[in-house]
C-alpha cells in the first residue's frame, strides 16, 4: 500500500557535506547520525572542532528560536542556513543531554512547564501566520487525505470525521510560540533535567494548547496513556471544539504517516489512538 503515496525521503547526510563543501567551501565532518526522527538528521563537527546538528528544514524558525532563547528556554541556534538544490540545509546548535530512555511523571511535568513558558512569546508578531490544521485540504507533503480515503473502510471513517471537525473549526489564533511537533522524541535531557526542545521545522505563532494536545496523543500511542493524564488541568479549561480540532489534526497527521511509510499494524495502533480522542 505504502508504494502508491509519496514517501518522505531520508536525509543524505553525506551527500549534503560534499555539497556544501563543493559550493559554499563549508567544510563538515559527519560524527554520525541524530537518533530517532522519521527523516533524520546527523551529528557534525566543524574544522575548529565544534560540535553542531545538520538537517533540512525550513529557514523561519531560526528567529523564532532566538526569541525562545531570549526567554530563558533551551532552543539551539540555527548557525547557519543555506539552499543546495531546491533544499533548505541547516545547522544548528548542538545542544547538551540526549533524547529520553524512558518518559516519566517528572518529564511530562517539565514539558508542561516548557509549554507555559513559550505563552505570549509572539506577542505584537501579527506577521507570523498561524500554523494551518489541514483538516479539509490537502498539507504541504503530510496530513495528505487521500491516503487515508483508499486505505481500508475504518481509515476512510476517521476522514470522514475528520472532515465534519474541520468543516466547522475556526482558524487557529493566538500569540504563543508553538513547536508544532512537541512529544518526549523531540526533547534531550541530561542528569533528569530538560536541556533541550529540538526540530522547530515547524514553530508558528498560535496556540500553546495545540502542543499539549500533541504531546497527550503522542503519551497515549506509545503506551503511556497515564502519562497523558498529567496534562488534564492545562486542558480542562480549552474549548472542546478546539481540543477535537487538535486531536483531528494530530490523527490525520500520524495515520496518513504510517499508510505511507510504515506497515498496516502500525497503521491500525494510531486508528486506535486517533479513535479513542473522539470516543
Amino acid at each position: 500500500m505504502q508504494d502508491q503515496w509519496p514517501r518522505s525521503a531520508r536525509f543524505d547526510a553525506p551527500r549534503i557535506v560534499e555539497a556544501l563543501a563543493a559550493e559554499h567551501g563549508i567544510r563538515l565532518t559527519i560524527d554520525g547520525p541524530c537518533p530517532g526522527g522519521e527523516v533524520g538528521a546527523a551529528y557534525v563537527r566543524w574544522p575548529d572542532g565544534r560540535r553542531s546538528v545538520l538537517n533540512s528544514g525550513s529557514p523561519h524558525a531560526g528567529p523564532l528560536l532566538d526569541l525562545a532563547r531570549a526567554a530563558g528556554l533551551p532552543a539551539p541556534r540555527y548557525e547557519l542556513v543555506t539552499e543546495l538544490g531546491g533544499t533548505t540545509v541547516i545547522v544548528q546548535q548542538r545542544l547538551p543531554g540526549a533524547p529520553p530512555t524512558t518518559v516519566d511523571d517528572d518529564l511530562v511535568d517539565q514539558l508542561a512547564g516548557f509549554n507555559d513558558r513559550c505563552a505570549g512569546l509572539l506577542a505584537g508578531r501579527p506577521d507570523l501566520p498561524a500554523p494551518g490544521l489541514f483538516l479539509t485540504t490537502d498539507g504541504p507533503g503530510f496530513c495528505l487525505h487521500e491516503p487515508l480515503a483508499a486505505h481500508s473502510p475504518r481509515s476512510a471513517r476517521l476522514l470522514e470525521r475528520i472532515h465534519e471537525i474541520g468543516a466547522t473549526t475556526p482558524p487557529v489564533t493566538g500569540d504563543d510560540l508553538v513547536h508544532l511537533d512537541f512529544h518526549p522524541g523531540n526533547t534531550l535531557v541530561e542528569n533528569g533535567h530538560l536541556t533541550g526542545v529540538i526540530d522547530w521545522d515547524g514553530a508558528a505563532r498560535g496556540d500553546r494548547h495545540f502542543d499539549l494536545v500533541t504531546l497527550a496523543f503522542n503519551l497515549t500511542g506509545s503506551g503511556t496513556p497515564h502519562l497523558a493524564g498529567r496534562l488534564h488541568d492545562r486542558l480542562a479549561h480549552l474549548d472542546e471544539d478546539r481540543r477535537r480540532s487538535y486531536w483531528a489534526h494530530m490523527s490525520l497527521r500520524q495515520v496518513d504517516w504510517s499508510i505511507r511509510h510504515h506497515d498496516d499494524q502500525t497503521v491500525n495502533h494510531w486508528l486506535t489512538v486517533a479513535e479513542s480522542g473522539f470516543a
